[in-house]
């Protein structure tokens, strides 16, 4: 079996000195212009997917040495059909040859046997998967209840698999339904996501089912890394959402960025439209740096 996905976690921040996670969201009208395809009303799906591909590739490059993982977000690549999912499998296969870890963003929630279907297809493969291309976590919606989550916790036993499940989102309209009632609906999920990674809990007692929780909403981070001390939590929000450095700390437990993964998807992908004449590469890398450095140093200040 795969080491527990905590444990590799764990490791690959440290080795970084980053919790910053990437988001792979390829919005085509963002994409450099380099990327001619993308923007070729001419092009066929499957060449406009190839560009997304190569982009993303090269964001990975770019961001190898201070990233410890990518999440790319599954929408986009479905979104281009078939060629879509080809570019999906060549994007993790490429972070994982780049030593990065993979959170596919795919929100799944379902019952039964297809719940086990998605757990198959996105984290342990069926007969003949190439494993370069099936992803380290997931993220999931966890509206079903248990039963939707169960065969993901199988995955997570079994393989070494991570799960991140929806708590508390950064989404403007998340309060409709998950600040309501009292507990709110948000921690009657923590407390669950809690209990469900019991099972999954590695040599330093950190389970490998995670939370999401909003920089958003920093008074109620601190509120559920209370309850969930534990438990590894990825954090949205950060930067074009409106999230500051500031407020993800306390989603983290220790001073050297342990427990949380804190997520910027356009500010780095696209950093060049805010750093004007500055090729594209360059200001990914920068993005990525100040990201790092603004975390590093709130935590570090936190927990002096």
């Amino acid at each position: 079996m795969t080491r527990p996905y905590s444990t590799r976690v764990a490791e690959a921040v440290r080795a970084k000195g980053s919790a910053c996670l990437v988001g792979l969201d390829p919005h085509l009208p963002s994409i450099p212009p380099e990327f001619q395809a993308v923007h070729d009303p001419g092009a066929t799906r499957a060449e406009r997917a190839a560009a997304v591909g190569d982009f993303l590739v090269e964001v990975i490059e770019v961001s190898a040495a201070r990233a410890p993982a990518v999440k790319p977000q599954s929408a986009f690549f479905e979104a281009l059909g078939a060629d879509g999912a080809v570019q999906w499998e060549r994007v993790i296969a490429a972070a994982h040859d780049a030593g990065l870890l993979v959170i596919g963003d795919v929100k799944r929630g379902d019952i039964g046997s297809t719940a086990a279907a998605y757990a198959e297809a996105f984290l342990t493969g069926v007969a003949g998967t190439d494993p370069r291309t099936l992803c380290d976590a997931v993220t999931l919606n966890p509206y079903l209840g248990s039963d939707s989550i169960a065969p993901f916790l199988q995955a997570c036993q079994t393989h070494g698999a991570g799960l991140y499940v929806l708590v508390r989102t950064s989404n403007p309209s998340s309060h409709e339904l998950q600040a309501v009632g009292s507990p709110t609906l948000a921690e009657q999920v923590a407390r669950l996501v809690g209990r469900w990674g019991e099972g999954c809990v590695d040599g330093a007692g950190v389970s490998s089912v995670g939370a999401v929780v909003g920089a958003t909403h920093p008074r109620e981070l601190a509120r559920f890394r209370a309850l969930l001390p534990n438990t590894p939590f990825l954090i949205p929000g950060y930067g074009a959402q409106g999230g500051a450095a500031e407020d993800v700390v306390p989603g983290f437990t220790d001073g050297a960025l342990g427990g949380a993964l804190v997520n910027s998807s356009r500010g780095i992908l696209y950093a060049y439209r805010e750093r004007q004449g500055t090729p594209w590469k360059d200001a990914t890398r920068a993005a990525l740096e100040d990201m790092a450095e603004s975390i590093g140093g709130a935590v570090a200040r936190t927990f002096a």
